[in-house]
């Protein structure tokens, strides 16, 4: 995934030094979509990275609040990619990439500044991919499943009590505060960061289809195969026929 990323880096125009107070920043200046899915994407890895981290070491809530973040970055590459692949570009495609490249402070400081990104609303993103996925899936069906998800991992970002109760057991009960290494939730979401990797590996064959890169984009759907036979999975996706 890191070399992908450094291959595609390549491919769009490079970032660029803007002044900022009394030094610099790197910004795509031309803002494209391609720069935007570079940017995703090594976003996507580094999470991975982090939530493999954070389960070696048992703290399985912290994990999963990251697999709330993993969700969104992966709806936001599909999402961008579909619109590029399947050459269906939308307004609410262009308010997203405008609002996902707006600076944060227009001001010296966060206090003076008037700057208000927009955030799209996450369901019109999930309904706009539910409904290219086809007939195939109902849409609805395909909504609620996101929505459901992103639900969930909710939980863990907010701290809800339920999921902080998952922290709670033991002989004597206790909250376990350094980790869940060897109870059964370390095991459970150990299993489920799988599907993380998995559909990170789909999300960088969509980028590549969008980059127009056949060749990678079959490199990349041979090699999700094989991690699926080489970690004893076999989760299939119909993603892949659609495009």
């Amino acid at each position: 995934m890191e070399r992908t990323v450094n291959i595609l880096a390549q491919r769009v125009p490079q970032p660029q030094q803007v002044p900022y107070d009394d030094s610099f920043v790197f910004r795509h200046v031309e803002k494209t979509v391609h720069q935007a899915l570079v940017q995703k994407l090594a976003r996507l890895v580094s999470s991975l990275h982090a939530a493999r981290l954070l389960t070696m070491y048992g703290f399985v809530q912290e994990q999963a609040a990251l697999q709330r973040i993993l969700d969104e970055l992966q709806e936001d590459i599909t999402f961008l990619a579909y619109g590029v692949i399947f050459g269906k570009w939308t307004s609410l495609h262009q308010d997203y990439l405008d609002a996902f490249f707006e600076e944060e402070f227009d001001a010296k400081s966060a206090i003076e500044s008037t700057q208000k990104r927009p955030m799209l609303p996450r369901k019109k993103i999930r309904a706009w991919i539910a409904a290219v996925d086809g007939p195939d899936m109902d849409p609805s069906r395909g909504i609620e499943l996101m929505r459901t998800i992103s639900k969930a991992y909710s939980g863990y970002v907010h701290a809800a009590s339920p999921h902080i109760m998952d922290m709670y057991g033991g002989n004597p009960p206790r909250f376990h505060m350094r980790g869940m290494l060897g109870t059964p939730r370390h095991d459970e979401h150990s299993a489920d960061l799988w599907n993380y990797f998995y559909r990170g590996i789909i999300a960088f064959g969509f980028a590549a289809k969008a980059f127009g890169d056949d060749d990678l984009f079959n490199t990349i759907r041979d090699f999700v195969d094989e991690f699926a036979r080489v970690t004893g999975n076999n989760y299939q996706s119909n993603e892949w026929d659609e495009i």
